[in-house]
């Protein structure tokens, strides 16, 4: 807030003498003006302490009466007659016109230049400025150190900063929490402002002023989900300094609906994905329609892990941890990249079954985890298990044949990466999309690696027996996953 009149008055070695005006004292100050023109009120904004020698007047007095008229009227906040320079004394018509229009008249010793009140005004403006600037960077601070608590403590604390009541709002209007509690009965008259936030959109506020008090109301949403409002009444419009502290507790405000909202959607998920692995819900019943929007469709794999990642499981995934295990369930096109950041490895996944079979679905991600931990895996689909010919090639035999078929591969220092590499394009049935993708490199990159396979195996990778041969290999290694 700009310094007062009173504030100027109380400065000793500014040495100001009030003529006119005892009751203007409180009058702000936005800054210091000179002009000795007979009527500078064009150059004016309103709100200056004017200053003036009336070296003009030297030859002739111009209309005072007319002059401090026009000098209300602009509403300066005082006029500032310096005596001893050009006359010795403030002329009286000049008083009496002050008096007459209200306009607060100062007397300037000669002693006092001019510029040494400019000074101190520009000192109290600063000064104002930067406690403002430390208010304002204190009540944030407050108001994040609230957010820990909770957005309940966020609007008690913005309410006291502001002096003002303030209502959280949730999606519909309802209140959730007041300050002073006795506002909540506010929420009903917001309705129709809220519905209007509503149709403008979450970059949208409002507001409205009514009897002297003066409301604005703000959406709470991250992205473009409305979470809730924030409604904030005050006796006048709010300063600059207040209004950052409220779009700080907005930001606080949203982050912390959308964290309670998320947290809450997570724990219907975990509970949903427990009760049906345990068979005690049925989403195939009738009565199960509203698990749609919740469940992936159908087919769908079951993943078995010793924990849970660091990733969120994105939409559609759901996890849960049961008995010391985590579990997964996802769309049967799901990919190991993404499952192997949900779940900790090693992990165990089944093959793609109806919510019909989910039982044998978590059997199969079991077996598989056994399997994987047995083999040092990180993921191994239960489809990847030996069965079958595979079966017959699991054997002392079989693993040094397959180790002499990779043995080209198995002597280089990057033997690990040109495995995978291998095998991804194998399994791919050479479509470099899909196989760079699996392995989350480039597609040139994993083009780059084939062509040192090439070079390296002699063999030739075009030959669908011997595709076959290296894919058996590659399963009896331990490389599959």
């Amino acid at each position: 807030m700009p310094p007062t009149l009173g504030a100027l008055m109380r400065t000793p070695r500014l040495r100001l003498n009030l003529l006119t005006g005892q009751e203007n004292l409180d009058r702000q100050v936005e800054w210091v003006a000179v002009s000795e023109l007979e009527d500078p009120t064009p150059y004016l904004a309103g709100g200056e302490l004017l200053l003036t020698t009336g070296v003009r007047w030297a030859t002739g007095v111009p209309d005072l009466r007319d002059y401090t008229r026009r000098l209300a009227e602009r509403r300066v906040a005082a006029l500032g007659f310096a005596v001893g320079v050009v006359l010795e004394q403030t002329p009286e018509p000049l008083r009496e016109a002050a008096a007459e229009f209200g306009l607060t008249l100062l007397e300037v010793g000669r002693e006092t230049p001019f510029i040494a009140i400019g000074k101190e005004v520009s000192r109290l403006l600063a000064k104002e400025e930067y406690e403002g600037l430390s208010r304002a960077f204190a009540a944030q601070r407050d108001l994040t150190r609230a957010a820990l608590t909770g957005a309940s403590a966020v609007v008690d604390r913005l309410a006291r900063e502001l002096g003002a009541w303030v209502l959280l709002l949730s999606a519909d209007g309802t209140a959730r929490h007041a300050a002073p509690a006795a506002s909540a009965a506010r929420a009903p008259g917001l309705a129709e402002e809220l519905d209007r936030l509503r149709e403008a959109g979450v970059r949208a506020s409002v507001s409205l002023t009514s009897g002297g008090e003066h409301v604005s109301v703000q959406p709470l949403a991250t992205g473009r989900r409305v979470r809730g409002f924030l409604a904030v009444g005050t006796g006048g419009r709010l300063g600059s300094d207040e209004r950052t502290l409220v779009n700080a507790a907005v930001s606080l405000l949203s982050l912390e609906l959308e964290r309670t909202a998320h947290n809450a959607t997570a724990r219907v998920r975990e509970g949903v994905l427990a009760a049906l692995l345990a068979g005690a819900l049925d989403p195939l019943h009738p009565g199960a329609e509203r698990l749609r929007g919740v469940l992936p469709a159908e087919p769908v794999v079951v993943a078995a892990a010793d924990g849970v990642g660091p990733a969120q499981p994105p939409e559609g995934v759901l996890v849960t941890e049961d008995g010391g295990r985590a579990l997964l369930l996802a769309p049967a096109d799901t990919g190991a990249g993404v499952i192997g950041e949900v779940l900790e490895g090693p992990v165990g996944v089944s093959d793609p079954s109806p919510y019909a079979e989910l039982s044998a679905a978590l059997s199969q991600a079991e077996r598989a985890l056994a399997a994987a931990r047995g083999a040092g895996e990180e993921l191994l689909r239960v489809g990847d298990l030996p069965g079958g010919l595979l079966g017959l090639a699991d054997t002392p035999a079989g693993a040094r044949m397959a180790g002499d078929l990779l043995a080209p591969l198995l002597r280089q220092r990057t033997s690990a990466e040109l495995l995978a590499s291998l095998r991804a394009y194998l399994a791919a049935s050479g479509r470099w999309d899909a196989a760079s993708e699996a392995l989350g490199v480039h597609r040139h990159t994993l083009r780059y690696r084939m062509r040192r396979i090439r070079d390296l195996l002699p063999g030739d990778l075009d030959d669908p027996d011997y595709r076959a041969e290296l894919w058996i290999a590659l399963r009896v290694h331990g490389t599959a996953g």
